[in-house]
């Protein structure tokens, strides 16, 4: 593989992205770029499927475990750092793989995300107390009414996002989903190649029932409760991730654990849906379906670039 080549590999929750960059960062020495922007928070481990602490050991990771869930961390500091990172790798003469499944991510380090307009500070506080009192599934209703397209690719309870989208609408008059086609993005000095990884939907949704019952097995629950205890908010945007947002009305006795477990899987279904959909709308991923394995294909490809 050229110096200033690395690899990209996407595809949806359950796929086996982290499976398939270890097994290939140990073969070709290389070292490893997270794109998950659930697991740069510390203390969520189980529920964000971080990489052991013996796989971290015997490949370097990037970005996992960088700030604490209440802390704010954005696609767009991703993206300037993740190239740092890559800079630095090279000039090491590093190879570099980047796997991830978080769109915004992958796309602020591919492609840079267009300048920010500057907040309104009365009208982000409006929006602010409209969503406390009518919620974030009705202001996402709103954003869908002005802007379809950005409204697809957020969803209804990042409630950070939508207020951002609904006020660069209110200040500019423009829906945010085509400024940020055309405004400026700063060009990406490396080569990157995109891989995705897809399976069969029915094999896919099985892979995700069994690692929900494997994340309640090691302790999901128990690592939820303990985030709560640390006087991490539920409400807080970090914590409102699949996994632990449908165990917060178990531990307040309104669940059972069994409708937990079935909440956690329809909702990690969801998901895997809308990162298919956001990748297969991106003319520069390549995908490999699973026939046994993703290795060979990954290697194959990882040496040809």
């Amino acid at each position: 593989m050229e110096k200033e080549t690395f690899l990209v590999i996407v595809g949806p929750t359950g796929v086996g992205k982290t499976r398939a960059a270890l097994e290939l960062a140990e073969r070709s020495d290389a070292e490893i770029l997270s794109a998950d922007s659930r697991q740069i928070y510390r203390y969520m481990d189980i529920g964000t499927a971080k990489p052991s602490p013996e796989e971290r050991k015997k490949v370097q990771h990037y970005f996992i475990d960088i700030v604490d869930p209440d802390q704010t961390y954005t696609a767009g500091d991703y993206g300037q750092q993740a190239r740092q990172q890559l800079q630095d790798l090279f000039r090491r003469d590093k190879t570099a793989i980047v796997v991830g499944g978080s769109g915004l991510y992958i796309r602020a380090l591919l492609d840079g995300l267009s300048p920010e307009l500057p907040s309104d500070p009365e009208i982000k506080n409006q929006l602010v107390a409209e969503i406390k009192i009518l919620g974030s599934t009705e202001l996402h209703r709103r954003l869908r009414e002005v802007d379809p397209q950005a409204a697809e690719r957020i969803h209804p309870h990042d409630s950070q996002r939508i207020l951002r989208a609904l006020e660069v609408f209110q200040i500019s008059g423009k829906k945010i989903s085509e400024l940020q086609k055309i405004l400026p993005r700063d060009k990406l000095e490396f080569t990157p190649l995109v891989v995705g990884l897809n399976m069969e939907r029915r094999k896919l949704y099985q892979r995700i029932e069994q690692r929900v019952e494997k994340m309640i097995e090691e302790g999901l629950v128990e690592e939820a409760r303990k985030l709560l205890q640390m006087g991490y908010d539920k409400d807080l945007n970090s914590l409102k991730t699949v996994g632990y947002k449908e165990i917060f009305p178990l531990l307040d006795g309104k669940r059972t654990l069994k409708d937990t477990v079935a909440e956690i899987n329809k909702n990690s279904r969801r998901y895997a849906k809308r990162q298919l959909t956001w990748f297969c709308n991106d003319p520069k991923v390549r995908w490999i379906e699973d026939f046994g394995g993703y290795s060979t294909a990954l290697r194959k490809l990882f040496c040809d670039s």
